[in-house]
């Protein structure tokens, strides 16, 4: 099983210590005080450790740790499927980036559910910003017959697109 332990990291490794469960010796990289410094060090904030069902038992036993279960796969893995194209123009260069993001901070104050999911972005000469993460054409069709009654004014230049997405 794979757990995010967040903050609980130095709990989690004093108790594999006393529990007398051996501990790989790490030969390379720079010398560190102590296993927790190194994790701190290399991890960028990102702990993610396989832990023996045994072993996991006696730490959740505490009623003081809290442990997420979490999918064991790439969060940042990505695989086809469709946005709503909301902006896209390529005239008056100075204030397009501006106006894309407008348009989608427009859409997320009205549409909340779509917080995390405005992605607006460059190819040159134009900017475009696109919404959500919809895995097919049907449902991404529905949001958009939504946007459109929503946003009468730029109805026009909503459209679907295929394209790549986050897989969540």
């Amino acid at each position: 099983m794979t757990y995010r332990l967040g903050i609980y990291i130095k709990m989690l490794i004093s108790a594999i210590m006393l529990s007398g469960w051996a501990f790989p010796v790490f030969a390379d990289g720079p010398e560190y005080e102590n296993i927790v410094e190194r994790i701190q060090a290399e991890s960028n904030g990102n702990v993610i450790i396989e832990i023996d069902d045994d072993l996991l038992d006696k730490i959740l036993t505490d009623p003081g740790v809290s442990v997420r279960k979490k999918e064991a796969r790439d969060p940042n893995a990505t695989r086809y499927g469709y946005r709503i194209q909301v902006f896209s123009d390529g005239r008056n260069q100075s204030s397009l980036e501006a106006r894309a993001k407008a348009r989608g901070n427009a859409i997320v104050a009205r549409f909340p559910k779509y917080r995390g999911q405005v992605y607006t972005f460059s190819s040159a000469p134009n900017w475009y910003t696109r919404i959500g993460n919809f895995r097919n054409e049907e449902d991404a069709q529905k949001a958009l017959d939504e946007l459109k009654r929503s946003f009468p004014g730029f109805s026009s230049e909503m459209r679907v697109v295929k394209t790549k997405i986050n897989v969540r």
